[in-house]
């Protein structure tokens, strides 16, 4: 009996060894094709420097969609269509234009409106100034609001390794400082840009009016950090400054729009899918090569390598581009709305819009019988520098997807630098790194190969 046991056991640390041994040769194909013979870089090039910024609804966004499909239609996928979506256009019109009347000075500062707002009057909006560092200090503040512009000043927290979390904990006063400023009468905000360092880059970035009826409504602007130190400098020197911004920008009729969808039939179980995917609109101030240009490129380079290396999955492999992540998050919704109603299976879904720095893991929203497996994979990327397998969130336009038993990741690149870039001027393709971008894609090629060869494991409810 004892020798039996012994066998068995025997038998599956070789199957286990075979296994590993098979997994490491083909993570190193896939490495080496995305390092020699990638496609994401050039693709990049053309995305970035021939078609330039794709806000949703733009001219350049439907070139955006024309340039991809007809790309994913060169590798030789079993399917490459578009999934028609209502987008939001907003038009940011005449650059802003601002300045600090400090006495009889005007200094000028770099500003940019925010997205979805509505525009200055057309000569443009002066008022004394009122900085906070929360939202919480409106109501603190109360009558004293009134007729002024609320700046929002409270800077992203240095000592977080992880930038995301900075980022987290003040985006909040963009997203909502104009709505809450207007319940306390105030005339327009200034916020400080979401970046960690100081320079004269200001960042958009969506802001909503929630449910506060049309005429409450009230301009809003970023300011960029060097910008909001020296407002923050002058305000305690004269406090009884005024600030002037002007800016033209105007919310549009929704327009028709795509996600770009391409897909490799699986061999054995082509109901399952697995989506790789990144957003395809980017914010209107420069090209948007890291958000998320990067994230477009790496997803399509996935399914690139698969072809190149001859590697036939057992699911379906599903590459996804989603149209209006910057400013609605519509493409993702209209995906799950119509997974939902075409009943499909997903099994895993893995999104890129961390820009395209050097990868070092991956976050995962998922049960811990799924997660304790994947962990087993981690020796496999460690020859690649990928150490970093965290519970967390995934992304934003997968965050809709649901099915019965669902795995989600996202690519988790170095975030050191990602916020100099995300959202302002200079998110452009001289800031991409070839070579980063390429391992970035074979990064994420090589857990979509690790998951389809290996499985989801069924919830238990499910089973």
């Amino acid at each position: 009996m004892k020798k039996s046991i012994v066998s068995v056991v025997l038998v599956l640390n070789s199957f286990f060894l075979f296994a590993q041994t098979n997994d490491e040769k083909t993570i190193k194909e896939i490495y080496k094709s995305a390092l020699t013979n990638s496609k994401c870089y050039s693709w990049l090039d053309y995305l970035s420097n021939k078609i330039g910024a794709r806000l949703s609804g733009s001219a350049s966004a439907e070139k955006a969609v024309q340039y991809t499909k007809a790309q994913l239609e060169t590798l030789g996928l079993d399917r490459v269509y578009l999934q028609e979506v209502m987008v939001p256009k907003w038009v940011r019109g005449e650059k802003e234009t601002a300045y600090i009347q400090d006495k009889k000075t005007k200094i000028n500062v770099p500003i940019c409106a925010l997205g979805g707002s509505i525009a200055t009057p057309k000569n443009g909006l002066t008022a004394e100034v009122i900085e906070v560092q929360s939202i919480k200090e409106l109501t603190d503040l109360g009558n004293k609001i009134k007729g002024k512009i609320v700046f929002f000043n409270r800077p992203m927290e240095p000592e977080n390794i992880e930038t995301f979390k900075s980022y987290g904990g003040c985006v909040d006063q963009r997203y909502a400082g104009a709505k809450e400023a207007s319940k306390f009468g105030a005339v327009g905000t200034i916020v400080r840009s979401m970046n960690l360092r100081l320079d004269d880059f200001p960042h958009t970035g969506v802001q909503s009016y929630g449910d506060i009826s049309k005429s409450e409504y009230i301009p809003t602007a970023a300011i960029s950090t060097n910008g909001a130190e020296l407002l923050s400098k002058t305000l305690k020197n004269n406090p009884n400054l005024k600030f002037y911004f002007k800016q033209s920008c105007k919310q549009m009729e929704d327009v028709l729009s795509y996600n770009v969808i391409g897909e490799i039939k699986g061999s054995e179980n082509p109901e399952n899918i697995m989506v790789v995917g990144g957003h395809l609109d980017s914010w209107d101030l420069a090209d948007g090569s890291h958000d998320d240009g990067a994230g477009v490129v790496q997803s399509m380079e996935v399914v690139n390598i698969f072809k190149k290396i001859g590697y036939k999955p057992k699911n379906t492999i599903r590459v996804v581009l989603f149209m209006n992540e910057e400013n609605g998050g519509r493409g993702g919704d209209k995906y799950e709305e119509l997974a939902q109603a075409n009943k499909e299976n997903h099994i895993f879904a893995l999104e890129s819009d961390s820009g395209g720095f050097s990868p070092r893991g991956f976050s995962f929203e998922s049960d811990d019988v799924n997660f304790n497996k994947i962990l087993t994979w981690k020796n496999l990327f460690e020859p690649y520098l990928i150490h970093s397998f965290v519970k967390g969130h995934s992304g934003s336009d997968i965050d809709p997807l649901t099915s019965k038993t669902l795995v989600k990741a996202g690519l988790k690149p170095d975030s050191q630098r990602y916020f100099d870039y995300h959202h302002a001027g200079n998110d452009t393709f001289d800031a991409i790194n070839k070579r980063e971008l390429e391992l970035g894609a074979a990064t994420m090629a090589s857990l979509m190969y690790l998951i389809d060869q290996n499985g989801i494991e069924k919830s238990k409810e499910n089973q």
